[in-house]
């Protein structure tokens, strides 16, 4: 099975898209053929044993549209030099268009308005010079045709193939004015002087000049969309040194490979991801995770591309290199969201697929109609123009891609990683969040959360005793109780005669003194007494935390608690979702007692406990048959199957593994406010979709009736097709600004 992403040229409306993908979707072996007319890119599945890439490219073609191929290893310069000459060369035809069409217009105005005092050169005069006014017309619109040509040749096309597009509809009527303009122009060269008074030049100059104008602004407003991409992809540095036989050489970063020792000096890039080998540093990794602290990096630890090394230089051996560093990952994982569907999209495609020929039909109708009520032609085909133009569905085509790629880049801003607009919009519907407890409700790793002496004996006496025993332990508890000895810069003594005792502890002798290191079986059958420290210790297991008993010379010497302490923002998080009306569970392997405690300490009402990671799925499964949508929010490891069984899988993480198959959104911060800020920008981001959807449809609901004819009838205006062309382009750049409004979220 394949996937690829085709970028295309020509597309100007959903109609487009729309026949974009029935003609690849009809190839035998395509299973699924997606566009974004946001991104101009078709994003294509297919089984290359029965359909290979060129026969896809070669059927878009054929459907009238050109293929951009691209650099497999595209550069952030790369597109934007294409968009900025997308762009340039849109404002370049407009100029153009409206160098002529301003003087078409004037000329073609002014005479008919008699109360306007603005002069008309006296050898253009309609009345004394008709036939010298008409071919002036004809002269100035032509360069106008000219530059909006494609207008036309895409438009035919596509009708003569039986799919007609918006290009269609500007075609069409466009060319309906200018026919009649040259008939017009053949009456009066036979004597027919009032034939001056039905030319409709400048009607198709000013549609063709103010659609270029819209095109111009819709181009420079989807740029925008995709400023996430083009942020994350001009971070990655262009040079590396790497050590080769001793001297530093810098090379292209596409010229590092797998196993380079690398250096980086104080204030550069890291160019690729690997894992120190020498040197100590504070790597700034804020635009991977979203922390603005530093990270202290020190040998053996990984860092990643496009982070910034704080301080000191190190050097490190490349891991991973080109697509598949962290940062190539994200960037495609956002690339991937921004060029999906949401479900709500359906709706804008089953209409714009029958769309345009319900249009030019009422075009059709409407013109017929006010024909038989005794109307003029002149005054049908001003009908037939204004609906035909009117109702383009260029906004409609928009509505969804681009809310979709602003809310999916905006999640990328703060290190939430949406991977694709189904995950986007069923997060907004979900009402109950299940939380794994270990790694994300809590650190994942245990801390020293208390440390009790018997009198005699100092605190800090005690805790170095016991991480001088624990030095030659493999234990987690162990190696919590020697890192806390650590951070308190206590002298660690010798230990002798290690013996680990499976399932109880460990026995040691330091410095003379036979120390004994566990749990309460332990000191029960040693015959230790613990006398006043007995109740202690079932407080602190009351609180979810571990006892460790030290005894020196068959004599209780204190209680050092150890426990998986809760992260610091999530009682937080949790009182945050709650206030959002979200129900929040835990769900966890671990013992019911210590379970429940830590969901007492961070608000969580509802536990479900002592659950083997193999049955997670299947505790998502009820809360799904109670009927409610759930989201799980896990390490994306062990609670693989429940993340997938989950309408919305969510994966903590430290961002590096962010193409986990089984999440759909993936938190690069191990920092659960994300969750409820996933949530609120899936909301932000469907209310937006659901508002260029209402404007697109409301628009196009009102227009057509408007310029059908139906306001004169009742004795109101007619809608001139000047003004049409006007409203249509208003429309999509309207539809592209309230997407672009989704860069102001803020979380809530």
């Amino acid at each position: 099975m394949y996937k690829e992403t085709v970028r295309i040229s020509g597309m100007t409306c959903a109609a487009c898209a729309k026949r974009v993908e029935r003609a690849v979707g009809t190839l035998e072996g395509v299973l699924q053929a997606t566009v974004n007319l946001a991104t101009d890119k078709l994003s294509v599945e297919y089984d290359g044993q029965k359909v290979t890439s060129d026969q896809i490219k070669e059927t878009i073609v054929n459907a009238g549209y050109q293929v951009i191929e691209e650099a497999k290893r595209k550069t952030v310069d790369e597109d934007k030099l294409r968009k900025e000459k997308e762009i340039r060369t849109m404002w370049r035809k407009f100029i153009v268009s409206a160098a002529f069409a301003v003087p078409l217009l004037y000329i073609a105005m002014v005479p008919m308005i008699a109360w306007l005092p603005l002069p008309v050169p006296g050898f253009l005069a309609p009345v004394q010079f008709p036939l010298r006014y008409a071919l002036t017309q004809l002269i100035l619109v032509i360069p106008v045709i000219i530059a909006g040509h494609r207008f036309y040749a895409v438009g035919f096309k596509a009708l003569l193939q039986r799919s007609p597009n918006m290009d269609s509809l500007i075609a069409i009527g466009t060319t309906a004015a200018i026919i009649y303009s040259l008939y017009s122009i053949y009456q009066i060269s036979v004597g027919n002087v009032h034939a001056v008074e039905e030319l409709y030049f400048e009607t198709a100059g000013v549609i063709i000049t103010l659609i270029l104008l819209g095109k111009s602004l819709e181009a420079v407003s989807k740029g925008k969309t995709s400023e996430a991409i083009k942020r994350l992809m001009g971070l990655a540095p262009k040079t590396a040194i790497v050590i080769q036989e001793g001297r530093e050489v810098e090379v292209p970063i596409d010229e590092v490979e797998i196993g380079d020792i690398i250096l980086v000096k104080p204030g550069e890039k890291i160019p690729v991801d690997g894992i120190v080998v020498d040197g100590y540093t504070a790597i700034d990794e804020s635009m991977l995770t979203g922390e603005s602290m530093p990270i202290e990096k020190k040998a053996g630890d990984r860092v990643y591309g496009a982070t910034i090394n704080t301080n000191g230089m190190i050097r490190f051996q490349a891991t991973k290199v080109g697509d598949d560093t962290a940062l190539a990952q994200i960037i495609k994982l956002v690339e991937d969201a921004q060029g999906s569907k949401a479900p709500i999209a359906q709706l804008a495609d089953i209409v714009s697929g029958y769309f345009v020929p319900i249009v030019v039909a009422t075009a059709i109708l409407a013109a017929v109609g006010w024909l038989i009520g005794g109307q003029s032609l002149v005054f049908a085909l001003t009908i037939f123009i204004s609906v035909l133009v009117i109702a383009c569905p260029c906004a409609l085509g928009l509505a969804t891609p681009t809310a979709i790629m602003v809310g999916t880049g905006k999640g990328a801003e703060y290190g939430i990683l949406i991977k694709g607009g189904e995950a986007l919009e069923t997060a907004h519907k979900i009402n109950t969040v299940v939380f794994d407890k270990t790694g994300t409700v809590t650190e994942g790793k245990p801390e020293v959360t208390d440390i009790i002496p018997v009198a005699g004996m100092t605190r800090g006496r005690l805790l170095q005793i016991a991480a001088s025993g624990e030095k030659g332990s493999e234990h987690p508890l162990g190696d919590a109780i020697v890192r806390n000895a650590g951070k308190e810069e206590l002298t660690l003594l010798k230990a002798e005669n290690f013996r680990a005792i499976p399932g109880h502890g460990i026995e040691v002798a330091i410095e003379g003194m036979q120390v004994l290191i566990g749990n309460r079986k332990l000191m029960d059958e040693r015959k230790i007494d613990l006398g006043k420290l007995a109740n202690e210790s079932d407080r602190l297991a009351g609180e979810g935390k571990t006892p460790m008993y030290v005894a020196v010379n068959s004599k209780i010497a204190g209680i050092i608690a150890v426990a998986d302490v809760v992260k610091e923002n999530s009682a937080l998080a949790i009182k945050k979702l709650r206030s959002m009306g979200i129900e929040v569970v835990m769900l966890t392997g671990d013992n019911r007692k210590t379970a429940e405690a830590i969901a007492k300490q961070v608000g969580i009402t509802r536990v479900l406990a002592e659950v083997l990671p193999q049955d997670k799925s299947d505790e998502v499964k009820k809360l799904q048959a109670e009927g409610k949508k759930v989201a799980m929010v896990g390490d994306g490891i062990n609670d693989a199957p429940a993340l997938a069984q989950a309408d919305i899988g969510i994966a903590i993480g430290s961002g590096t593994d962010v193409a986990m198959e089984s999440a759909d959104i993936v938190l690069m911060k191990s920092d659960l406010m994300d969750v409820p800020t996933a949530i609120q920008l899936s909301k932000s981001t469907i209310r937006n979709i659901k508002e260029n959807l209402f404007w697109a449809f409301g628009y196009n609901v009102a227009g057509i009736p408007i310029a059908a004819g139906v306001l004169y009838l009742f004795g109101g205006p007619l809608l001139d097709p000047v003004f049409a062309a006007a409203a249509m382009s208003l429309s999509s750049v309207s539809v592209l600004t309230n997407a672009l409004r989704l860069k102001r979220f803020k979380p809530y």
